[in-house]
């Protein structure tokens, strides 16, 4: 879980009222993160569109590093052949279906 200092924390109402000079902080890094709460519950963070666009990017990266090792894993298992075929009727007596009533 994320951590928040003190004065990253604004009330929604606080935030409204400040909401020009906790953009700026934000925009000009005094801030890295602002918790929005409501209810004092947090509902929203605010943070610089550099760090969107950064964490963007590192998502995008990862799901192509998963897709790649998807990737990779489908080639390999392409080329393995099957050691052990098992037939319908085999693979539905071991799981106790009756294919009759499919």
């Amino acid at each position: 879980m994320v951590k928040y200092a003190q004065n990253e924390l604004f009330s929604i109402t606080d935030f409204t009222k400040q909401i020009g000079s906790v953009v700026n902080n934000i925009k000009t890094h005094s801030l890295e993160k602002i918790g929005i709460l409501k209810n004092n519950k947090l509902e929203a963070v605010v943070i610089s569109t550099d760090e969107y666009e950064r964490l963007k990017a590192l998502e995008e990266t990862m799901e192509l590093a998963e897709h790649s090792e998807i990737y990779h894993m489908i080639h390999e298992r392409k080329d393995t052949p099957l050691t052990e075929y098992i037939s319908e009727d085999d693979m539905a007596a071991k799981f106790g279906i009756d294919k009759s009533q499919l």
